[in-house]
């Protein structure tokens, strides 16, 4: 029974130890140390004050950046730093501001020229016939809007007859290629 009543008594000395020479450690570290009193006075003769010596204080050495931490936020921290330099900067509300004005100036300016007066005439003008056999009827739009004083025009409706010579109508003749030709007109233009 005398050895378990003895066991805690131990225990607690040895952890004592250890604490007291942690302890011991600390205060005795070097570079960390408690600063020491001024000299005490010496009795007898006294020298004359002297004044302290003015001492020159250094400035701090630049402090190095600290280490890079590889974890999960400083690489988020990385993230957003790159983001910031991709974005176009933000504008200010007058900037904002002044850029809508004058996108819907350009957008007013565009519309008004869309919107030039037009007006349908009617009339008839001659396509003329294309390379390629077609009838162009952009230029007799054209000419059909400038009879009428405006500049331009589009083709809004044609018509088309067939001019033949005087032999088609001969009793008894049998018509040939080319006694017949059709010819293309502009009845309505929208001029500008």
């Amino acid at each position: 029974m005398p050895d378990r009543i003895g066991q805690p008594t131990n225990f607690f000395a040895e952890q004592s130890a250890t604490a007291c020479l942690v302890l011991l450690m600390l205060v005795a570290a070097p570079g960390r140390s408690w600063p020491q009193a001024a000299p005490p006075p010496s009795l007898g003769v006294q020298s004359p004050v002297q004044p302290p010596a003015p001492q020159q204080i250094e400035p701090p050495p630049p402090q190095a950046p600290p280490p890079e931490n590889p974890g999960l936020i400083n690489e988020i921290g990385k993230l957003w730093e790159k983001s910031k330099s991709m974005l176009p900067p933000l504008k200010s509300p007058g900037e904002t501001i002044d850029d809508l004005n004058a996108r819907a100036k350009d957008a007013g300016e565009s519309l008004s020229n869309m919107a030039r007066p037009s007006s349908m005439v009617k009339g008839r003008a001659a396509c003329l016939v294309a390379a390629n056999g077609a009838p162009d009827c952009k230029a007799g739009a054209d000419k059909l809007c400038q009879s009428k004083g405006f500049k331009e025009g589009t083709s809004l409706d044609t018509d088309a007859a067939e001019k033949c010579s005087p032999k088609v109508f001969i009793p008894g003749r049998k018509r040939e290629p080319g006694d017949c030709r059709t010819e293309n007109f502009v009845t309505r233009a929208l001029c500008q």
